[in-house]
């Protein structure tokens, strides 16, 4: 690996050589092209700590001779590494809008345009990439208010155009072979689909282990500002997006507020109730980790999820479908689900180098084959030739390893590598394109597995030909988009913009009580006590300061709005 000497280490070297001689300086600097060196990687949006591990592992010695060492966000992490001013080597922010602006102001991160480092070692970042690091740029000069434009990074989920939109990811997905046998009713609306629940629950009481089945299970640990699962349902239903204590409407640039009387999120919070009181919630539901109700889909308790991770990805296994079992999708012709513009700016994770790594040149590398077409199919696939491929005409396909380790992460991965696929997943947990961004190297397909020509063709099962012949769908984004009723939010280049330290306190209060009273609200046994906590968390909600919270999330949407217009108009 070609070290540069950069201007900070320049400066040290000249004044060193004053006293010991700059050539025996020069000898002793860089790293030795066999030298192994561990980066650390402070990323916001791991789940683990410590050294990566696994066949993802094995790939990046024999390409750069390197380790990661992963630091992952806790209490004090943060506060931590920005009071020493060594973030890492390479740092991943979970919001560009948070704790990023202090790292720039603050000058902790390094420059991509110093001694040409991104030129020399992120090229392909750089020529494909334009928008993006434009789009950081722009940022750094929002955030020192025009002092600079240093460039420091770019945002996930790249795109490789804006004329198009991502993946449906609300698929609204059911188990179809129970939706088959009560005879493929007519579902229109949410009280269609409380019963369609209700009867799925009835005909199949018992998981395959002989446990108690439910039309949902959910999970707490991914609430922010409100109950996730609460706001998301809004999201899938009505097509509206989570903007701060509320939901925003892409197609009016409304914004309706989490306590809105008869709004969307508390419209939501009802339903939810009412399949509580018919014993239809998993009750584990409000403490219990993503990772178990996981593992209840995967087992056939749960009759529907409106994620495709949570629905189909999970539950459609090799057995499953042998037996003639299976999820698939099946919208509320009312339902409008959000799916998501394509943004040639990226998203607001970002990728970024800390100002006082020793080893920018290799940061940049290791980011830059992320980018690269190759590193972003490994990054969620596995190693090339080994997990994937491209056929003779450019299309890309799984090999039987490569299957296996998709349906089943813990499928073992042979000779050379170590482990499971899932002990080989990168542990720093960000995107660089778009999944559903365009492959340059293949036949004009997308990242995205379930968009590749070898995995379309024909159906895997019984039961999913079953689901084609009702629906005259090949693929889920098929029947999505001939269904001719969904809403697309506009790709832009919007970011939310810092709170005041006295509005996050009041941000605090507000959103606690919130999630709190929800999840109460959920689990109430009647109406009544519904009515009651419901009535409290909005007393409660104002007299923290909800008014305060709602103008800033108001202010957020109009901001929103009119970067949405600009490119839609």
């Amino acid at each position: 690996m070609k070290k540069l000497l950069s201007k900070k280490l320049a400066s040290i070297l000249l004044a060193s050589s004053m006293v010991v001689g700059s050539v025996s300086i020069l000898s002793g600097c860089g790293s030795k092209k066999d030298e192994v060196v561990t980066l650390d990687v402070y990323s916001q949006l791991a789940n683990y700590s410590g050294l990566q591990t696994g066949w993802i592992a094995d790939i990046l010695m024999d390409k750069f001779k390197v380790k990661l060492n992963i630091i992952q966000e806790g209490d004090g992490v943060y506060e931590t590494r920005m009071e020493s001013g060594d973030l890492g080597d390479i740092v991943v922010w979970g919001h560009d809008n948070d704790k990023y602006p202090n790292a720039v102001k603050a000058g902790l991160l390094y420059d991509w345009n110093e001694d040409d480092l991104l030129a020399e070692f992120g090229p392909y970042i750089k020529e494909n990439m334009p928008d993006a690091l434009k789009k950081n740029q722009n940022l750094t000069s929002t955030i020192t208010e025009g002092e600079r434009d240093t460039l420091y990074g770019f945002g996930f989920n790249v795109a490789t155009s804006s004329e198009d939109h991502e993946s449906f990811m609300y698929t609204w997905d059911i188990r179809w072979d129970l939706y088959k046998e009560l005879g493929y009713p007519k579902i229109k609306n949410l009280d269609d689909y409380e019963k369609l629940l209700e009867d799925m629950v009835n005909l199949c009481p018992k998981d395959d282990s002989g446990n108690k089945t439910y039309a949902i299970s959910l999970w707490s640990e991914w609430d922010d500002a409100m109950v996730m699962y609460v706001k998301a349902f809004a999201t899938a239903y009505f097509g509206y997006d989570e903007l701060g204590v509320g939901l925003y409407d892409p197609a009016t640039g409304v914004l309706h507020g989490a306590l809105e009387e008869n709004g969307p999120y508390l419209t939501i919070l009802k339903f939810f109730n009412n399949l509580y009181q018919k014993g239809l919630v998993d009750p584990d539901s409000m403490t219990q980790t993503y990772d178990k109700m996981i593992e209840k889909v995967q087992n056939g308790g749960t009759m529907f999820s409106i994620f495709n991770y949570a629905g189909y990805m999970a539950y459609n296994k090799p057995a499953h479908l042998k037996d003639g079992k299976g999820m698939f999708s099946l919208k509320p012709e009312e339902a409008s689900p959000i799916v998501y513009g394509m943004n040639t700016a990226g998203g607001e994770r970002v990728w970024t180098i800390g100002a006082k790594s020793e080893y920018p040149e290799l940061c940049m590398e290791v980011i830059n084959y992320f980018c690269t077409p190759e590193g972003r199919l490994t990054m969620d696939y596995g190693p090339k030739g080994v997990c994937w491929d491209y056929d003779e005409e450019g299309n890309t396909y799984f090999t039987d390893l490569g299957k296996e380790c998709n349906n089943n992460k813990k499928t073992k991965m042979g000779e050379p590598y170590k482990g499971s696929f899932q002990d080989g997943s990168l542990q720093i947990v960000n995107t660089t394109w778009s999944t559903d961004a365009t492959n340059p190297e293949s036949n004009g397909e997308r990242y995205n597995y379930l968009s590749w020509k070898s995995n379309t063709a024909k159906a895997e099962s019984d039961i999913e030909q079953d689901w084609r012949d009702k629906t005259g769908a090949q693929r889920v984004d098929d029947y999505m988009e001939n269904t001719g009723k969904y809403t697309v939010a506009p790709g832009t280049s919007y970011s939310q913009e810092q709170k005041s330290t006295e509005l996050k306190t009041t941000w605090s209060q507000v959103t606690d009580e919130i999630k709190a009273a929800s999840w109460r609200a959920i689990y109430a046994e009647n109406d009544s006590a519904y009515d009651k906590i419901v009535a409290d968390m909005i007393k409660k909600c104002k007299s923290y300061g909800y008014e305060e919270c709602l103008k800033w999330t108001e202010n957020e949407a109009s901001r929103r709005k009119a970067l949405e217009d600009a490119i839609t108009k």
